[in-house]
């Protein structure tokens, strides 16, 4: 905890952003940080409140102990809170500025409506950690001798990457991409998080002993026989790429996309990889309708307004929650809420209740419009209700049906379970052949980073425990 009397005397406070208007002229991360001294004041408000739900799995899957580092900011200690964060945590600068901050809703504050600031401590520390020079590789005294395969760069395979080379493990990371990060890099806009971040860490893991391979498509450019016959282990962390099946007349209409390519193909812009020789995706000086209401559906938004949108429209098939949940049923667990993202706050059109019926082209083919109807509660469409949006550019971002099965999977052969994720208990995270395990994405499906991170931690237990005997890696 931090100051007995916080919680009484301070205001919560979070991080402010830039003005709209100036924000989606640029594609960097334009969160304005508070002052180390408003910092602390935030973490001075985490109160004596006995059973921290904001650590357990409800409130965060990889068990920071926020009560501890609020504690330590609050007594200046900075550095110690760096190690406390990092001893559950390998990037928390990463969920100090994508995790959704689970830990916040099981704030024993938000019974009020105003929990600590939990998100904004975090990336402070992190912050702070890196620029200090407090984060140094991590060189085991000594090598086991034993080579480990990741497949898979992005939260869970870097996280396992980094458990396994600190217990002093030959790790190798194949990665498809030309750089490392997964949806990290190539998924998340820029404005949520810079990829210099994820290159700072790249540098430490490699210092600390992890070879990364990229251009490698296992299962594709390279058999997965060939690293199963190389390796003591394999883990495979390919996430969950498949995307959710679209059952609307007119996808077939030019400008009718998914929302990863989308996303994809401008974070190689912003990056600075070369593009020239795919199908130019662009919002610029198009009316777009995005049809979902996650994450992804957001991130489509904000990317539309950079690039240049006349208008965006955001369809959730969702009725509009209300403004404020029933804390008696909900706390502490994550509560169905009106939020509003940064992006949306820039200036989306948001339609709840709304059933995409029908994706409306022109005689040559291109796509003009979206028909939608507003739903019941059983999402049925409602006779009478529907309404027409022009569009010229629609992007769908209704999630995604698990791994992608062909290739790597396929000639694996292990077993999958009941929704199509490749089957791992959560223990040993072995599939059903010898030396192979998943985690993250491709084991439990599309889930929050901070969930990537606990598996590729745990699974980085369960290898170690199986080739040594024994392990002192944190589950």
């Amino acid at each position: 905890m931090g100051k007995v009397t916080g919680f009484l005397e301070i205001d919560r406070e979070e991080a402010r952003y830039e003005p709209a208007s100036d924000r989606v002229r640029h594609f960097g991360e334009f969160t304005i940080p508070l002052s180390e001294a408003r910092v602390v004041d935030q973490a001075a408000r985490c109160m004596d409140c006995g059973v921290p739900f904001c650590h357990g799995d409800t409130g965060c899957p990889v068990h920071n102990q926020i009560p501890d580092w609020n504690d330590l900011v609050y007594n200046g200690d900075w550095e110690e809170a760096a190690r406390n964060l990092h001893s559950t945590n390998n990037f928390p600068e990463f969920t100090g500025r994508i995790c959704p901050a689970p830990c916040e809703e099981a704030c024993t504050l938000n019974l009020e409506d105003v929990p600590v600031a939990i998100k904004t401590v975090e990336q402070a520390i992190a912050d702070k950690a890196i620029r200090a020079g407090w984060i140094r590789p991590q060189v085991p005294a000594r090598k086991t001798g034993r080579r480990v395969a990741i497949v898979g760069s992005g939260p869970a395979g870097l996280a396992a990457a980094q458990q396994l080379a600190r217990a002093g493990h030959d790790v190798h990371v194949y990665e498809r991409e030309p750089k490392a990060g997964g949806l990290l890099r190539y998924g998340i806009p820029d404005f949520k998080m810079e990829k210099e971040h994820i290159d700072f860490r790249v540098g430490q893991m490699e210092a600390e002993g992890v070879s990364f391979h990229y251009g490698v498509n296992v299962g594709v450019t390279t058999p997965l026989s060939d690293l199963r016959r190389d390796h003591d282990a394999v883990l495979l962390c390919g996430g969950a790429e498949k995307p959710r099946d679209v059952a609307v007349d007119g996808k077939h209409f030019a400008g009718v996309h998914f929302a990863m390519p989308f996303l994809v193909q401008q974070n190689r812009r912003v990056g600075g990889e070369d593009v020239s020789d795919q199908f130019q995706l662009s919002a610029a000086g198009k009316h777009v309708v995005v049809v979902g209401g996650g994450d992804t559906a957001s991130d489509c938004v904000g990317t539309s307004f950079r690039q240049g949108a006349i208008a965006v429209s955001q369809l959730d098939v969702r009725p509009m929650p209300p403004e404020l949940e029933n804390k008696l049923t909900n706390w502490p667990n994550w509560a169905v809420k009106m939020r509003t993202s940064s992006s949306q706050a820039e200036g989306a059109i948001r339609e709840f209740s709304a059933g995409t019926m029908k994706i409306l082209g022109s005689a040559r083919g291109e796509v003009i419009g979206v028909e939608c109807a507003r739903v019941d509660r059983r999402r049925q469409p409602i006779a009478g209700s529907e309404f027409v949006i022009k569009a010229d550019l629609v992007l769908f971002a209704i999630g995604f049906a698990g791994p992608v099965q062909e290739g790597m999977l396929s000639e694996l052969g292990a077993d999958y379970d009941k929704r199509g994720n490749l089957f791992a208990d959560t223990l040993g995270y072995r599939t059903s052949v010898d030396k192979v395990y998943a985690a993250g994405d491709m084991r439990r499906g599309q889930s929050l980073v901070v969930w990537a991170i606990r598996e590729g931690r745990q699974a980085a237990r369960a290898i170690d425990l199986d080739l040594m005997g024994r392990t002192d890696l944190a589950r």
